[in-house]
């Protein structure tokens, strides 16, 4: 394995910033620099770097001005595969994912099982400042790391992903207690989450999943890769949407009640149309992250005897489960994954800010 004598990277250099004055936004600036290997503490390793995925998140803290923990500079990607360069001799040579949200495994919240919220986690592209994933190499806590094993062919910069597109829906299948027999909502399947939360709840048992989204060539898409149902919600309301959503079960003899309904969009109107569909016995499982406020007679959740329930990141110990639900042919990934180089990282962003990508895109280091 190459030791390499410093890590090549994209960084962040100067923070989004917002004129108060003309409402408008400037985003952050991009700039291919070097940066020091540090010297690896005990249960840290080196990964090379094969992919770093673009998410949403990157981009709201480019963009937006989503804060971070870290100011610029700053290293941004946290959905990352890789192979281990050097560290811990049993780790090296080994292609792993890491995960998006590394939790300390000691406080409180780590030893009840809620890690994935542990408030001294480590995030690649936020906490860890100048070492993320749109680079050459990063240094990690191989406590953490996902073995890739028998991989077949795919490749391991597709496997990035996993890191957080896809399971972040497990985890938020498990906060939702999703059990066989279950009927579903994904509102926002056809982004790079929601796709996976399709997937993932069809895959899990889920008797019926209902996807909705504007754009209809991806809704059809997801026909084919977990969902039964599809609503284009593009020009219409929540009330539209809860009018054809009802339609849907009536025709097909679904019940009224008893529905986990997944918000990925982040967006107000996904939020309003999810807060809509929440009924009787229901549970709404917040996956998106927005600025934006509902409004929201809360009394409801009394009358329907539901329940709204917020979800972040996924436990390490569930990334062999879902990269094993990949390999296995569970999940579709090849159908919703596209590379880039990463010197396009500026165009790419530009892109992906503007218009969704049909896939997920991600950038393989061309230093």
């Amino acid at each position: 394995m190459t030791v390499p004598d410093k890590i090549q990277t994209w960084q962040m250099v100067q923070p989004t910033t917002f004129n108060r004055e003309t409402k408008e936004t400037t985003p952050g600036k991009l700039v291919k620099t070097e940066i020091p290997v540090p010297e690896l503490e005990p249960g840290e390793v080196l990964v090379e770097v094969a992919g770093c995925g673009v998410c949403h998140t990157d981009l709201g803290y480019f963009y937006d001005g989503v804060p971070t923990v870290c100011k610029p500079p700053l290293t941004l990607g946290h959905e990352i595969s890789g192979t281990v360069v050097a560290g811990d001799e049993a780790w090296i040579g080994k292609e792993v994912i890491i995960p998006a949200v590394m939790p300390c495994r000691k406080c409180y919240l780590c030893k009840t099982g809620r890690g994935n919220r542990c408030l001294q986690q480590k995030m690649p592209g936020n906490s860890l400042g100048i070492y993320g994933g749109f680079s050459s190499h990063i240094p990690v806590p191989n406590i953490d790391l996902c073995e890739v094993k028998n991989r077949g062919d795919i490749p391991l910069a597709h496997l990035a992903v996993v890191a957080d597109a896809a399971t972040t829906p497990y985890q938020a299948a498990k906060r939702a207690d999703l059990q066989p027999g279950d009927n579903v909502v994904v509102v926002g399947i056809t982004g790079g989450v929601g796709q996976y939360v399709g997937q993932i709840t069809k895959a899990l048992g889920a008797k019926t999943v209902i996807g909705i989204a504007r754009n209809q060539e991806k809704l059809d898409r997801a026909l084919k890769f977990g969902a039964d149902f599809v609503i284009n919600s593009k020009d219409k309301d929540a009330k539209a949407v809860s009018k054809e959503f009802r339609g849907i079960c009536k025709e097909n003899e679904l019940p009224n009640y008893g529905w986990k309904i997944f918000e990925v969009t982040g967006a107000k109107g996904g939020q309003d149309i999810a807060l809509t569909l929440l009924g009787f016995t229901g549970k709404l499982i917040v996956v998106g992250f927005g600025l934006a406020k509902n409004e929201y007679a809360i009394g409801r959740l009394m009358a329907f005897d539901a329940e709204m329930i917020g979800t972040w990141g996924c436990l390490p110990e569930y990334y062999p489960v879902v990269l094993d639900m990949v390999l296995t042919g569970k999940i579709n990934m090849s159908n919703f994954v596209e590379t880039r180089p990463m010197s396009t990282i500026a165009e790419t962003f530009a892109e992906a800010h503007k218009t969704p990508p049909m896939k997920r895109i991600v950038l393989t280091p061309d230093f």
